[in-house]
């Protein structure tokens, strides 16, 4: 019974709520319901569906530009960060911003200064720490569980 209740306790102790998540970013809404709030006699001319069916199309083959990605305002100081600089991940606090160079340092190595470029930085991989709460719920449900089965197996 020890030894599972140890396995129990060294899951819990390895499973953590926070994880690295890429932000993302919002799309601009656009309006493709203008056909249905026209009023049924404008639907019947023939000018007005020409001209809607060009303003249509025009809308459909132009794409949403992507947003520029502000890498200086996305690794905020003091915050824990997971990047990618040339093709090698980082797990990161930032310290502060030199210019355009990044000054951090390893989560796991307080002491050793890392300083990157914004170039270097693969901005669309940026991974914020943040709180989990899917996997909370999970961790949750799976303590409640095992709560459950203890019970039951002390009144067995």
């Amino acid at each position: 019974m020890q030894k599972n209740l140890y396995l129990i306790i060294l899951s819990f102790s390895l499973i953590s709520c926070y994880t690295y998540q890429v932000k993302k970013q919002a799309d601009t809404p656009t309006d493709n319901n203008k056909e249905s709030k026209k009023s049924p006699t404008l639907a019947n001319d023939t000018s007005t569906q020409l001209r809607s069916s060009t303003a249509e199309s025009q809308v459909l083959k132009s794409q949403p530009m992507p947003i520029p990605i502000n890498i200086q305002e996305k690794l905020a100081p003091n915050k824990k960060f997971k990047i990618d600089v040339d093709g090698k991940s980082y797990k990161i606090i930032v310290d502060k911003w030199e210019s355009d160079s990044l000054v951090a340092h390893p989560i796991s190595n307080p002491k050793k200064i890392l300083k990157f470029h914004k170039n270097q930085i693969n901005g669309e991989k940026i991974a914020e720490k943040r709180f989990s709460q899917p996997i909370a719920d999970i961790i949750t449900v799976a303590a409640y569980t095992g709560i459950g089965v203890l019970i039951w197996y002390l009144l067995r």
